[in-house]
């Protein structure tokens, strides 16, 4: 049976109208919506932990490991949209087409993976947030937040549109929330501007390596790739030539656009744990309830702990949004298998939930800033799994016809996917190093 049967998201497939006009801002406005849906996955609760411990640390110096991801990001979610656009599939569809059945089983598995340990970052971060603001115990935060599918559901049932104003608003709440945390903690401009520029010691320290790819799997999300290749797809362009390359251009640009707002937010909880935690010397610093508790006794403004944590539960709650529409799309992409979307929903976080419980239970509420950083080396582990097929798939003329991939764009593609193979390798290498020495 043709895979175009098989409309990626059905429920809101092409559901929303592209005006004739030729105005640019009301067709921008038409676009935006998806760059932001994406954009939640750079700056969810697991890229604060990587950016507290790497700012607490080191200081300003893995700035330029977060300038260097999301300019990766910016590129790959502009092949997302190619993707999408160019063959009305999403990567999952496309995997499930090109690869035999074992190789996407295996896809699937891991995206799954990837998936988890996302949700298991959104999870944590939420319950955190709870109990920071309210003094809820992380064992019901955990419980409580698994219930947030019902928002989604309602939200979908009345429209896609629904679901991304929640999300602009969501995420425009941490953007200001953190622009008051950095005018508190005064940083050093200087400072800051040399902090973006490549440091060879960030590959000879295998600590800071490691908050490095933590910050890469952070920012340049596996799931992420499959999401936006599918959600561009809810805009309802004409199928000519002429207005899918005007698709892939103004879906390029809200991606860029949003990406550029998570590259602010990112950048600036790692400048004031650099500014507040590292100047003071407080380099310890990882877990994100202690960062709550010395922000405003460092910084001399009492509110601002309170900011901090209204931040962390905009992020936790609009991150969950998006793991649901991912988990969504990779079943359905890689398996043909739909369920309900609240049983989807509950499977996900039941599988984020175990590891979550345990760690606090066995280990002590203390440990889950190590559980953030890990969920996200995970994710960058998976990231080549995904990145090199959607490289792959897009610069394949056969597929993609005249919205091929250009030699140049080729090129730069497939030097990301070296970057972040050899990045995860020399993790691996470090990592093994470490167990044999220790």
């Amino acid at each position: 049976m043709s895979l175009d049967r098989f409309p990626s998201l059905p429920e809101v497939h092409r559901s929303i109208s592209i005006p004739d006009g030729r105005g640019f801002w009301r067709k921008l406005l038409a676009y935006a919506g998806p760059g932001y849906l994406v954009s939640v996955g750079y700056i969810d609760p697991g890229n604060w932990a990587t950016d507290i411990a790497g700012g607490s640390q080191f200081g300003y110096t893995l700035l330029s490991a977060i300038l260097m991801s999301n300019l990766m990001a910016v590129l790959l979610q502009s092949l997302c949209v190619r993707l999408g656009v160019a063959t009305g599939k999403d990567l999952a569809q496309v995997c499930r087409n090109y690869f035999s059945p074992h190789i996407s089983f295996i896809l699937w598995v891991l995206c799954e993976i990837a998936i988890v340990a996302c949700d298991l970052a959104e999870l944590l971060g939420s319950a955190i947030a709870l109990k920071l603001l309210f003094g809820m115990p992380l064992f019901w935060g955990v419980c409580i937040t698994a219930l947030d599918v019902l928002a989604l559901l309602f939200l979908q049932s009345k429209g896609f549109r629904y679901v991304e104003a929640l999300v602009f608003v969501l995420v425009t709440t941490v953007g200001l929330c953190y622009g008051a945390e950095i005018l508190f903690s005064r940083p050093e401009l200087g400072s800051i501007l040399q902090g973006y520029l490549p440091n060879r010691e960030i590959l000879r320290n295998p600590e800071m390596l490691y908050i490095a790819i933590g910050i890469l799997g952070a920012t340049v999300m596996p799931h992420n790739l499959y999401l936006h290749s599918s959600i561009v797809q809810t805009r309802a362009w004409q199928p000519t030539p002429q207005k899918k390359w005007e698709a892939i251009e103004f879906g390029t640009l809200d991606s860029t656009i949003a990406l550029s707002f998570a590259l602010f937010i990112n950048s600036a909880i790692l400048i004031v744990a650099a500014a507040t935690f590292h100047q003071a010397g407080y380099h310890e610093v990882a877990e994100i309830q202690d960062a709550y508790k010395l922000l405003s006794p460092l910084l001399g403004v009492s509110a601002a702990s309170t900011i901090f944590g209204v931040a962390l539960l905009a992020s936790g709650q609009s991150s969950t949004l998006t793991a649901t529409l991912a988990g969504q799309i990779v079943m359905e992409g890689f398996l043909r298998f739909r369920l309900p979307p609240w049983l989807r929903r509950l499977a996900t976080r039941l599988l984020a939930i175990i590891p979550a419980l345990i760690a606090i239970v066995f280990f002590g509420e203390q440990s889950t800033g190590r559980l953030l950083v890990f969920s996200q080396v995970v994710l960058s582990l998976q990231l080549s799994f995904a990145v090199v097929p959607l490289v792959m798939f897009t610069s394949d003329r056969q597929l993609m016809g005249e919205f091929v991939n250009p030699k140049w764009l080729k090129v730069v593609a497939w030097a990301i996917a070296a970057i972040i193979i050899a990045l995860n390798a020399w993790l691996i290498l470090q990592t093994v190093i470490g167990w044999l020495f220790a």
